[in-house]
C-alpha cells in the first residue's frame, strides 16, 4: 500500500487519478480549496473503493501556508510515498494579457505554488531515499502561443522545474514524472469548437497513473501529442509567429 498526496483533488482529472490509485489499495490524502466538494469526493471514494482517504484544505497561491500543510499531511498519513500535483487553472487568462496582477495570479496558481510544495516533497523523499513526484503540466508549455502564453509560460516553467528535480533526485531513488496532457473534456475546454484529440478525463487519468507507476520520465497524454508537439516545436520562429494556432 502506497501513501499518496493528490493536490488539486476536486478537478475531474485529479478525481479519476485518485480512483486509479484507490483501485490498487493505496491510502490517499486529497487536498483542494473547496472544502465541501473535497469532502464529497472523499466520501464517494470511501464508499466506492473502501479506500483510506484523508482531506485537507490547500491554496496553491498561499505560499506561506505550505510548510504547515506539508507537516499536516505527513502526520495524518504517517509518512508519504508519493505526491501528485494536479492543481492548475486558466481562470483569468484574458485579463492576464493586460493586467500584471492577473499574470501573477495565473503564474502563482500554475507554477509558483507547485514549485513551493514540490520543493518540500523533494527534500522529504531525498532524505527518505524513495518515493515519487508527479506533476501535471501541459502541452501548452512546449511552445509560446499568442492565444494562451501566460498559462503556457507557467506550465513551461513547471515542466522545467520537474526536469530539474528529476535530474537532482534520480540518484537518490526518487522518480519524477512530468505529465503533459493535451485537450481534456472538462470545464476549461467547454464550448470550444474543433479541439483536436479531445480526451476524456477518465482516459487521461488512467494513462497518467500508468506512466507514474511505470516510472516514466515524461508522458504525453494521449501519446499522439508527442508527435504533434514535435512538429510544432520544429516550426521555424519566422513562420510560427505568422500562424494563428
Amino acid at each position: 500500500m502506497r501513501r499518496v498526496l493528490i493536490v488539486g483533488a476536486t478537478s475531474p482529472l485529479a478525481r479519476y487519478m485518485a480512483h486509479e490509485f484507490a483501485k490498487q489499495g493505496d491510502a490517499l490524502f486529497l487536498a483542494a480549496r473547496d472544502e465541501d466538494e473535497l469532502e464529497r469526493v472523499a466520501s464517494d471514494m470511501r464508499i466506492r473503493f473502501g479506500a483510506t482517504v484523508h482531506t485537507g484544505l490547500f491554496d496553491a497561491a498561499a505560499i506561506e501556508t505550505h510548510e504547515a500543510f506539508w507537516q499536516q499531511v505527513l502526520q495524518a498519513m504517517d509518512g508519504l510515498d508519493g505526491v501528485v500535483w494536479v492543481a492548475g487553472s486558466m481562470d483569468g487568462l484574458e485579463e492576464a494579457f493586460r493586467d500584471p496582477r492577473a499574470v501573477r495570479r495565473l503564474i502563482d496558481v500554475n507554477f509558483t505554488g507547485a514549485a513551493s510544495l514540490l520543493t518540500l516533497a523533494a527534500c522529504y523523499f531525498e532524505q527518505q531515499g524513495s518515493g515519487f513526484i508527479a506533476g501535471v503540466s501541459s502541452v501548452a508549455g512546449d511552445r509560446g502561443r499568442g492565444q494562451n502564453y501566460p498559462y503556457g509560460a507557467a506550465k513551461g516553467g513547471l515542466s522545467l522545474f520537474l526536469q530539474g528535480l528529476r535530474n537532482r533526485l534520480s540518484k537518490k531513488g526518487v522518480q519524477v514524472t512530468t505529465i503533459k496532457p493535451g485537450f481534456i473534456d472538462t470545464r476549461m475546454t467547454w464550448g470550444r469548437d474543433k479541439l483536436p484529440f479531445l480526451a476524456s478525463p477518465q482516459r487521461v487519468a488512467q494513462e497518467s497513473v500508468q506512466a507514474i507507476l511505470r516510472g516514466k520520465d515524461i508522458a504525453y497524454v494521449p501519446a499522439v501529442w508527442w508527435l504533434v508537439m514535435l512538429v510544432i516545436r520544429a516550426i521555424p520562429e519566422r513562420v510560427f509567429k505568422r500562424m494563428n494556432i
